[in-house]
Protein backbone atom coordinates (compact mmCIF):
# COMPACT_ATOMS: atom_id res chain seq x y z
CA UNK A 1 0.00 0.00 0.00
CA UNK A 2 1.31 3.46 -0.94
CA UNK A 3 1.87 6.00 1.86
CA UNK A 4 -0.90 8.57 2.07
CA UNK A 5 0.07 12.17 1.34
CA UNK A 6 -1.84 15.38 0.83
CA UNK A 7 -3.03 15.74 -2.80
CA UNK A 8 -0.40 17.49 -4.93
CA UNK A 9 -0.65 19.18 -8.33
CA UNK A 10 2.61 19.05 -10.31
CA UNK A 11 3.15 21.90 -12.79
CA UNK A 12 5.53 21.33 -15.71
CA UNK A 13 6.03 24.33 -18.03
CA UNK A 14 7.61 23.47 -21.39
CA UNK A 15 8.68 24.96 -24.68
CA UNK A 16 10.06 22.81 -27.51
CA UNK A 17 11.60 20.17 -25.26
CA UNK A 18 9.81 17.09 -26.54
CA UNK A 19 12.36 14.46 -25.50
CA UNK A 20 13.26 16.02 -22.17
CA UNK A 21 9.58 16.57 -21.37
CA UNK A 22 8.91 12.84 -21.68
CA UNK A 23 11.68 12.13 -19.16
CA UNK A 24 10.35 14.79 -16.76
CA UNK A 25 6.76 13.51 -16.89
CA UNK A 26 7.95 9.92 -16.57
CA UNK A 27 9.86 10.84 -13.39
CA UNK A 28 6.58 12.11 -11.90
CA UNK A 29 4.66 9.01 -12.96
CA UNK A 30 7.34 6.81 -11.35
CA UNK A 31 7.09 8.43 -7.93
CA UNK A 32 6.68 6.17 -4.91
CA UNK A 33 3.42 8.04 -4.23
CA UNK A 34 1.03 9.40 -6.82
CA UNK A 35 0.33 13.05 -7.28
CA UNK A 36 -3.24 14.11 -7.97
CA UNK A 37 -2.49 15.59 -11.39
CA UNK A 38 0.31 16.57 -13.74
CA UNK A 39 -0.35 19.90 -15.45
CA UNK A 40 1.84 20.34 -18.52
CA UNK A 41 1.74 23.97 -19.64
CA UNK A 42 2.84 24.31 -23.25
CA UNK A 43 4.31 27.75 -23.94
CA UNK A 44 3.35 27.57 -27.64
CA UNK A 45 5.70 24.72 -28.62
CA UNK A 46 6.09 23.82 -32.29
CA UNK A 47 7.87 20.46 -31.94
CA UNK A 48 4.92 18.11 -31.46
CA UNK A 49 5.35 17.86 -27.69
CA UNK A 50 1.69 17.18 -27.07
CA UNK A 51 1.50 14.32 -29.54
CA UNK A 52 4.54 12.66 -27.97
CA UNK A 53 3.06 12.90 -24.46
CA UNK A 54 -0.34 11.66 -25.57
CA UNK A 55 1.25 8.72 -27.38
CA UNK A 56 3.66 7.84 -24.60
CA UNK A 57 1.38 7.91 -21.55
CA UNK A 58 -1.93 6.28 -20.78
CA UNK A 59 -4.22 9.28 -20.32
CA UNK A 60 -6.75 7.16 -18.43
CA UNK A 61 -4.30 5.99 -15.78
CA UNK A 62 -3.38 7.98 -12.68
CA UNK A 63 -1.94 10.47 -12.27
CA UNK A 64 -4.08 12.43 -14.70
CA UNK A 65 -2.10 14.47 -17.25
CA UNK A 66 -3.73 17.78 -18.12
CA UNK A 67 -2.42 19.72 -21.12
CA UNK A 68 -2.74 23.51 -21.12
CA UNK A 69 -1.44 25.71 -23.93
CA UNK A 70 -0.60 29.38 -24.16
CA UNK A 71 -1.57 30.94 -27.53
CA UNK A 72 1.87 32.56 -27.93
CA UNK A 73 5.30 32.12 -26.36
CA UNK A 74 5.26 34.21 -23.19
CA UNK A 75 7.96 32.66 -21.02
CA UNK A 76 8.10 30.42 -17.93
CA UNK A 77 6.46 32.90 -15.56
CA UNK A 78 3.26 33.03 -17.63
CA UNK A 79 3.27 29.25 -18.06
CA UNK A 80 3.64 28.58 -14.34
CA UNK A 81 0.97 31.15 -13.50
CA UNK A 82 -1.52 29.47 -15.83
CA UNK A 83 -0.76 26.16 -14.13
CA UNK A 84 -1.20 27.66 -10.67
CA UNK A 85 -4.57 29.15 -11.60
CA UNK A 86 -5.78 25.84 -13.00
CA UNK A 87 -4.36 23.54 -10.30
CA UNK A 88 -6.97 21.64 -8.30
CA UNK A 89 -4.86 20.91 -5.21
CA UNK A 90 -3.86 23.06 -2.27
CA UNK A 91 -0.30 21.70 -2.50
CA UNK A 92 1.67 22.51 -5.67
CA UNK A 93 5.06 21.25 -6.86
CA UNK A 94 7.05 22.62 -9.79
CA UNK A 95 9.20 20.68 -12.26
CA UNK A 96 10.97 22.33 -15.20
CA UNK A 97 10.76 20.18 -18.30
CA UNK A 98 14.56 19.72 -18.56
CA UNK A 99 14.88 18.43 -14.99
CA UNK A 100 13.62 15.26 -13.30
CA UNK A 101 13.00 13.77 -9.87
CA UNK A 102 14.25 10.90 -7.76
CA UNK A 103 11.49 8.31 -7.20
CA UNK A 104 10.80 9.32 -3.57
CA UNK A 105 10.83 13.08 -4.09
CA UNK A 106 7.10 13.67 -3.65
CA UNK A 107 6.83 11.20 -0.79
CA UNK A 108 9.67 12.72 1.24
CA UNK A 109 8.74 16.34 0.59
CA UNK A 110 4.98 16.03 1.09
CA UNK A 111 5.59 14.09 4.31
CA UNK A 112 7.84 16.89 5.56
CA UNK A 113 5.19 19.49 4.70
CA UNK A 114 2.61 17.45 6.62
CA UNK A 115 4.93 17.05 9.57
CA UNK A 116 5.66 20.80 9.73
CA UNK A 117 2.37 22.49 8.70
CA UNK A 118 3.62 25.94 9.68
CA UNK A 119 5.81 26.08 6.58
CA UNK A 120 4.19 27.35 3.39
CA UNK A 121 7.15 26.46 1.16
CA UNK A 122 9.83 23.78 1.03
CA UNK A 123 12.71 22.81 -1.22
CA UNK A 124 15.17 19.93 -1.56
CA UNK A 125 18.79 19.45 -2.41
CA UNK A 126 19.76 18.87 -6.04
CA UNK A 127 22.22 16.85 -8.04
CA UNK A 128 23.67 18.98 -10.83
CA UNK A 129 24.52 17.57 -14.24
CA UNK A 130 26.15 19.44 -17.12
CA UNK A 131 25.95 17.63 -20.45
CA UNK A 132 25.33 14.44 -18.48
CA UNK A 133 28.38 14.80 -16.23
CA UNK A 134 28.17 15.35 -12.47
CA UNK A 135 28.99 18.91 -11.40
CA UNK A 136 30.05 19.64 -7.83
CA UNK A 137 28.21 22.53 -6.18
CA UNK A 138 30.11 25.21 -4.34
CA UNK A 139 29.08 25.92 -0.76
CA UNK A 140 27.36 29.17 -1.78
CA UNK A 141 24.96 27.18 -3.99
CA UNK A 142 23.85 24.70 -1.33
CA UNK A 143 20.20 25.22 -0.26
CA UNK A 144 19.51 26.60 3.22
CA UNK A 145 16.81 26.13 5.86
CA UNK A 146 14.73 28.75 7.66
CA UNK A 147 15.37 32.44 7.02
CA UNK A 148 17.13 32.40 3.66
CA UNK A 149 16.52 36.03 2.64
CA UNK A 150 20.20 37.03 2.73
CA UNK A 151 21.09 33.95 0.67
CA UNK A 152 18.39 34.84 -1.89
CA UNK A 153 19.83 38.35 -2.21
CA UNK A 154 23.20 36.88 -3.12
CA UNK A 155 22.05 34.57 -5.92
CA UNK A 156 19.11 32.49 -7.13
CA UNK A 157 19.26 30.31 -4.03
CA UNK A 158 16.31 27.98 -4.69
CA UNK A 159 16.02 25.42 -7.48
CA UNK A 160 12.64 25.74 -9.16
CA UNK A 161 12.27 21.99 -9.64
CA UNK A 162 12.89 21.39 -5.93
CA UNK A 163 9.94 23.47 -4.68
CA UNK A 164 6.61 22.52 -3.13
CA UNK A 165 4.25 25.23 -1.86
CA UNK A 166 0.89 25.64 -0.21
CA UNK A 167 -1.41 27.56 -2.53
CA UNK A 168 -2.18 30.18 0.12
CA UNK A 169 1.30 31.65 -0.29
CA UNK A 170 0.32 33.26 -3.61
CA UNK A 171 -2.39 35.33 -1.91
CA UNK A 172 0.36 37.19 -0.04
CA UNK A 173 3.35 37.28 -2.39
CA UNK A 174 1.54 37.22 -5.75
CA UNK A 175 2.36 35.08 -8.77
CA UNK A 176 5.49 35.02 -10.94
CA UNK A 177 6.23 38.32 -12.70
CA UNK A 178 5.29 37.75 -16.35
CA UNK A 179 7.29 40.79 -17.47
CA UNK A 180 10.47 38.81 -16.76
CA UNK A 181 11.52 36.30 -19.43
CA UNK A 182 14.39 35.23 -17.18
CA UNK A 183 15.29 35.64 -13.47
CA UNK A 184 11.58 35.47 -12.59
CA UNK A 185 12.55 32.83 -10.04
CA UNK A 186 15.10 35.15 -8.38
CA UNK A 187 12.39 37.81 -8.12
CA UNK A 188 9.88 35.34 -6.68
CA UNK A 189 12.25 33.87 -4.06
CA UNK A 190 13.02 37.40 -2.83
CA UNK A 191 9.32 38.15 -2.38
CA UNK A 192 8.78 34.88 -0.54
CA UNK A 193 11.91 34.77 1.61
CA UNK A 194 11.44 38.28 3.01
CA UNK A 195 8.13 37.06 4.48
CA UNK A 196 8.39 33.31 5.13
CA UNK A 197 10.97 30.71 6.21
CA UNK A 198 11.82 27.82 3.90
CA UNK A 199 11.65 24.19 4.98
CA UNK A 200 14.68 22.30 3.64
CA UNK A 201 14.25 18.61 2.93
CA UNK A 202 17.93 17.81 3.19
CA UNK A 203 18.06 15.06 0.58
CA UNK A 204 19.24 15.07 -3.04
CA UNK A 205 15.82 14.45 -4.58
CA UNK A 206 15.98 16.60 -7.73
CA UNK A 207 18.21 16.21 -10.79
CA UNK A 208 19.03 19.54 -12.45
CA UNK A 209 20.30 19.47 -16.02
CA UNK A 210 22.41 22.28 -17.47
CA UNK A 211 24.85 23.26 -20.16
CA UNK A 212 22.45 23.56 -23.11
CA UNK A 213 21.98 26.48 -25.49
CA UNK A 214 18.16 26.34 -25.24
CA UNK A 215 18.15 27.25 -21.55
CA UNK A 216 16.91 30.73 -20.69
CA UNK A 217 19.84 31.26 -18.31
CA UNK A 218 22.12 30.82 -21.35
CA UNK A 219 20.03 32.88 -23.77
CA UNK A 220 19.67 35.81 -21.35
CA UNK A 221 23.07 35.54 -19.65
CA UNK A 222 24.18 39.00 -20.82
CA UNK A 223 21.24 40.82 -19.20
CA UNK A 224 20.69 38.75 -16.07
CA UNK A 225 22.37 41.26 -13.75
CA UNK A 226 20.07 44.02 -14.99
CA UNK A 227 17.00 41.85 -14.44
CA UNK A 228 18.12 41.08 -10.89
CA UNK A 229 18.74 44.77 -10.24
CA UNK A 230 15.19 45.48 -11.42
CA UNK A 231 13.88 42.83 -9.02
CA UNK A 232 15.80 44.36 -6.12
CA UNK A 233 14.56 47.87 -6.91
CA UNK A 234 10.95 46.68 -6.98
CA UNK A 235 11.47 44.84 -3.70
CA UNK A 236 12.84 47.92 -1.95
CA UNK A 237 10.05 50.05 -3.40
CA UNK A 238 7.38 47.56 -2.27
CA UNK A 239 7.64 48.60 1.40
CA UNK A 240 7.42 45.04 2.75
CA UNK A 241 10.95 44.76 4.14
CA UNK A 242 12.03 45.09 7.75
CA UNK A 243 14.71 47.68 8.51
CA UNK A 244 17.43 45.02 8.50
CA UNK A 245 16.17 43.41 5.30
CA UNK A 246 16.08 46.83 3.67
CA UNK A 247 19.69 47.48 4.69
CA UNK A 248 20.78 44.15 3.24
CA UNK A 249 18.81 44.69 0.02
CA UNK A 250 20.29 48.16 -0.52
CA UNK A 251 23.81 46.82 0.08
CA UNK A 252 23.30 44.05 -2.49
CA UNK A 253 21.71 46.52 -4.92
CA UNK A 254 24.75 48.79 -4.67
CA UNK A 255 27.10 45.89 -5.40
CA UNK A 256 25.10 44.69 -8.41
CA UNK A 257 24.78 48.21 -9.83
CA UNK A 258 28.54 48.74 -9.55
CA UNK A 259 29.30 45.46 -11.31
CA UNK A 260 26.73 45.99 -14.04
CA UNK A 261 27.62 49.65 -14.51
CA UNK A 262 31.33 48.92 -14.92
CA UNK A 263 30.49 46.15 -17.38
CA UNK A 264 28.37 48.51 -19.48
CA UNK A 265 31.15 51.11 -19.60
CA UNK A 266 33.70 48.44 -20.53
CA UNK A 267 31.57 47.34 -23.48
CA UNK A 268 30.86 50.82 -24.84
CA UNK A 269 27.46 51.47 -23.25
CA UNK A 270 28.62 54.57 -21.38
CA UNK A 271 25.23 56.22 -20.80
CA UNK A 272 23.66 53.04 -19.39
CA UNK A 273 26.75 52.34 -17.29
CA UNK A 274 26.79 55.83 -15.76
CA UNK A 275 23.12 55.48 -14.86
CA UNK A 276 23.75 52.34 -12.82
CA UNK A 277 26.98 53.62 -11.29
CA UNK A 278 25.11 56.76 -10.24
CA UNK A 279 22.48 54.65 -8.47
CA UNK A 280 25.25 52.73 -6.71
CA UNK A 281 26.90 55.97 -5.58
CA UNK A 282 23.62 57.52 -4.38
CA UNK A 283 22.26 54.26 -2.96
CA UNK A 284 20.28 56.06 -0.25
CA UNK A 285 16.68 54.87 0.20
CA UNK A 286 15.25 58.05 -1.32
CA UNK A 287 17.33 57.54 -4.49
CA UNK A 288 16.01 54.02 -4.94
CA UNK A 289 12.43 55.14 -4.31
CA UNK A 290 12.70 57.53 -7.27
CA UNK A 291 14.39 55.00 -9.55
CA UNK A 292 12.41 54.37 -12.76
CA UNK A 293 12.81 50.88 -14.20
Amino acid sequence: MQPQILPVSVIVPTYNRRGLLVRAVRSVCRQSVRCEEIIVVDDASTDGSREVIEAGFDQGAPPAIRWLRLPSNRGPAAARNLGIRQARCEMIAFLDSDDHWRPRKLERQAAAMQRFPGYLISHTRERWLRRGQHLNQKYRHLPRHGDIFSHCLELCAVGMSTVMVRREIFATVGLFDERMRCCEDYDFWLRVSCRYPFLLVDEELTIKEGGRDDQLSHQHRIGMDRLRIDALVRLVQSDVLSAEQRRQALQRLRQKCEIYGRGCCKHGREEEGRRYLDLAARNAPEAVEKWTL
